[in-house]
């Protein structure tokens, strides 16, 4: 249906992380131009490496990654901004390694 939805290409798709195998069959009844939302990095149970594998398209995009928890929560006192920055850059760092 989302396909269908598509016409004027402001569509996409949410699919969780921990289900890597799905991911990729949505992957590829989607296609190479409709985004998908991945949530579940981290501390929900997902793995970068499957998610950009089997979510990404051909060219390493189309895939929006999230890993909100592991994020906001990598401080807890005035450390806060500066773990956190340090938790964004770690995954956006694992996540091209893998594109």
């Amino acid at each position: 249906k989302i396909r269908d939805w598509n016409s004027y290409g402001n569509c996409g798709a949410v699919v969780g992380a921990t289900y890597p195998d799905e991911l990729k069959m949505i992957r590829g009844i989607l296609g190479e131009d409709i985004p998908i939302l991945v949530p579940g990095i981290g501390a929900q149970g997902g793995y970068v490496e499957p998610t950009v594998k089997n979510g990404t398209n051909k060219d390493g995009e189309m895939a929006i990654i999230v890993s909100s928890r592991s994020i906001i929560y990598a401080g807890k006192n005035e450390d806060f901004a500066e773990l956190s920055k340090k938790a964004a850059i770690s995954l956006r760092d694992e996540i091209n390694k893998y594109r």
